[in-house]
């Protein structure tokens, strides 16, 4: 089975409709037209398998045969989404989510812990994690954690690009609140693992002096390479080596590179290669932000995903760097975390 495995922190998969349902999300958005969209759009949810469908960047049918496969598929939660419309749309995600599980069980068994992963990978199946990308799916409500946990959420990213009642994303400049210095000690309570991507520099600082367990950053490239805001800055990158955390390369166009153009291979080489100068072998792994981003036409299928293991050998890297940065260092992490 191994070497080739595969473990990617990120995917928007699961909340991912096809295309002609665009529409439908972006009334959501909008509360003058929420209403009368939102029965149209639970039952495009309820009804479709998000996880299985072609076209998409990844696809249970499309893993490579012969890799064993562990997606995590985040809950994502548009910014704008509050209180009891927040819970709402994230009990929608999470009872589809059940429904696929039961519907897909020849293909794919839900995980928790890394026991679990291996276990699927044992039977043939591919390993899906749940996780929540925006805190907003807390309501501002401490109790909640212990919901999420119940539920079998296993990371949570604490904003997206704008503001919650946890804190500042990267288009925001405030830092944590006092409710999210709360969540934080209480979702590591709990065994969630705190994600600090989208997280703003400012939320970045505060979290270091709240958090005791090591955090990942699920999907994030580094800012020295690419000087989006959503990247990491060194410093935070050496701290994060410092406490043994998670970092997952993201395949998206503008967090490799910033004049516009595709990204290359070499792009996403110079961020693995900048993480590792920095120290990071131990804690990089894989983030490909799929069906949530535009990822360049040589990265945009789980084939291709799998071939990240050659494209890294080729540039220098041994086996064991290799493996792991494709699965072994994430399936320690949550051996240690969940």
């Amino acid at each position: 089975m191994l070497p080739y495995a595969l473990i990617d922190l990120h995917c928007d998969t699961l909340t991912a409709l096809s295309p002609e349902d665009a529409p439908l999300l972006e009334a959501l958005r909008d509360p003058a037209k929420r209403d009368e969209t939102v029965s149209a759009f639970t039952e495009r949810v309820r009804n479709t398998d998000t996880l299985d469908l072609p076209g998409h960047h990844f696809s249970l049918s499309a893993i490579p045969e012969g890799v064993s496969w562990c997606q995590c598929c985040a809950i994502f939660l548009p910014d704008g989404l509050k209180g009891e419309d927040a819970i709402a749309y994230y009990d929608l995600h999470r009872h589809s989510f059940q429904r696929q599980m039961d519907v897909l069980s020849d293909k794919v068994r839900p995980c928790r812990t890394a026991s679990d992963i291996e276990a699927a990978w044992a039977q043939g199946r591919a390993a899906a994690v749940l996780t929540v990308e925006n805190g907003s799916a807390l309501a501002g409500r401490l109790e909640r954690v212990e919901t999420l946990a119940r539920d079998g959420v296993r990371m949570l990213t604490l904003t997206w690009n704008g503001e919650n009642e946890i804190g500042s994303g990267n288009v925001t400049d405030r830092g944590l609140s006092d409710f999210g210095r709360e969540a934080v000690r209480e979702l590591e309570r709990q065994g969630i693992i705190i994600d600090v991507s989208h997280l703003n520099d400012r939320g970045f600082n505060d979290l270091l002096e709240v958090a005791q367990k090591p955090f990942a950053a699920s999907h994030s490239n580094a800012r020295a390479v690419c000087g989006h805001k959503r990247n990491l800055t060194d410093d935070q990158v050496r701290e994060m080596v410092r406490r043994g955390c998670l970092i997952g390369l993201n395949y998206y166009n503008a967090f490799l590179r910033e004049d516009g153009q595709p990204a290359l291979p070499d792009d996403l080489w110079r961020h693995a290669e900048h993480f590792l100068e920095l120290g990071a072998e131990h804690c990089l792994a894989l983030g490909s932000d799929a069906d949530g981003a535009d990822l360049p036409p040589w990265l945009d299928g789980p084939e291709k995903f799998a071939g990240l293991y050659q494209f890294f050998l080729d540039r220098g890297l041994t086996p064991v760097q290799a493996e792991g940065i494709l699965w072994r260092n994430a399936r320690n992490f949550y051996k240690e975390i969940c």
